[in-house]
């Protein structure tokens, strides 16, 4: 096999002087060395070096290809580094790759933390609601940040969030002669001139009992933003029990609403294309998204069935939410790949009629659910048993 042209190298704060004999090797023979201005300075590749360009693009990369090149990353390449969108768009035999230990490695081995018991996050290109499913008194983070600013902002959110009783460690240029790591709380964090490149870790140890998201589907209603167009919080566990989210998968969410059923199938680790026609709808979506930290796992889409369809993937399940009808169903039949699962829900009795019929001609399962709360009468005293029960379907 031909000696593969590209090599992604990993490189630590201790530059050259860190790096194997096989790395510094490959260093020697490359003719143009891409990277950022840092590690293109850790690494000495003078007027060999390339810097990315802004925005990030690794065609310039592509364009060498055939010459001995290399490729600078912050220790391990795969781990939110340039290394998996190069490998990509390469065939197996023209690449290869020299890791370093990695800012998640490194911050664990200076704290002591189990690694594969710790989230590890890249929030240096995201936003901080990306945290949110993790905010637990038990969780320990670690996280990417952009810059020196950016833990102080971090606790600042984390206090609105009402986890100023996080411990935050900020760990400064891991792995070099100025590596630095100091402790302190979100909510009287007074740490100052903090050098990039950072990380930070978080323990919420002190954080109240019961503190941060509920696993489980069918979170409240009050927790979304919604004009009640929103499916009710037990109806919307059963609802997601029927469309049985796995990781990765992709749910169409037709007439979304709120958009809660994206937002529960994504924290379950799925993917939702969230179908909405309706302009203050979409705002609402958007906004639950956003406060969910959800953007890269739903694609808010403004339109209607069918035009709203065209281009996207083939879903592993799709839910009905609004807007059912007869023609919505027969333009859904020969666009469905054979395993996907079609869950509908029915608030009128012309759409109970319509689904007891698309059940008669193609199976599945059909349910009737009754809820009913107590609701107390106006008048009665206290431990006078409730007088009226509130139903939903």
């Amino acid at each position: 096999m031909a000696e593969p042209w590209l090599t992604i190298i990993g490189i630590g704060e201790d530059g050259l002087a860190g790096l194997p004999d096989a790395s510094r090797s490959a260093l020697e023979r490359a003719e143009i060395v891409f990277g950022g201005p840092r590690h293109l300075s850790l690494a000495g590749a003078g007027a060999r070096g390339r810097p990315w360009p802004v925005p990030f693009d690794i065609a310039p990369v592509l364009e060498c290809r055939g010459r001995p090149v290399a490729v600078l990353a912050s220790g391990d390449p795969f781990h939110f580094g340039a290394g998996g969108a190069l490998a990509e768009r390469l065939e197996p035999g023209e690449w290869c790759a020299l890791p370093a230990p990695g800012v998640f490695s490194l911050a664990a081995a200076r704290l002591g933390w189990r690694l594969e018991q710790t989230a590890c996050l890249g929030l240096h290109a995201a936003p901080f609601t990306r945290l949110h499913p993790y905010l637990t008194p038990d969780c320990r983070i670690i996280a990417t940040l952009r810059d020196g600013a950016a833990p102080v902002a971090l606790a600042e959110w984390l206090t609105a969030q009402g986890a100023g009783a996080m411990r935050m460690a900020v760990l400064e240029r891991l792995g070099g002669a100025r590596e630095r790591v100091r402790q302190a709380r979100a909510d009287s964090f007074g740490l100052v001139g903090i050098e990039a490149p950072v990380a930070v870790a978080l323990c919420g140890a002190d954080l109240p009992r019961g503190f941060g998201l509920p696993n489980s589907p069918g979170r409240p209603e009050a927790e979304f933003a919604h004009d009640g167009q929103i499916t009710k919080s037990p109806i919307r566990a059963l609802t997601l029990a029927a469309l049985a989210p796995r990781r990765g998968a992709l749910l169409w969410d037709i007439g979304g609403g709120s958009g809660a059923v994206s937002v529960e199938w994504a924290l379950a680790g799925g993917r939702a294309c969230c179908i909405e026609p309706r302009p203050d709808r979409l705002a609402n979506i958007r906004a639950n998204i956003e406060t969910y930290g959800l953007s890269d796992r739903i694609e808010p889409i403004h339109g209607a069935v069918p035009g709203a369809l065209a281009g996207l993937s083939e879903p592993d399940a799709v839910f009905v939410g609004g807007g059912a009808s007869r023609e919505l169903f027969e333009t859904l039949w020969p666009l469905l790949p054979a395993s996907a699962r079609l869950v509908a829900n029915a608030v009128t009795l012309e759409t109970e009629s319509l689904l007891a019929d698309l059940h008669a001609r193609h199976g599945g399962s059909l349910s009737r659910i009754e809820i009913s709360k107590p609701r107390r009468l106006a008048g009665c005293g206290a431990g006078t048993p409730p007088a009226r029960w509130c139903n939903g379907r």
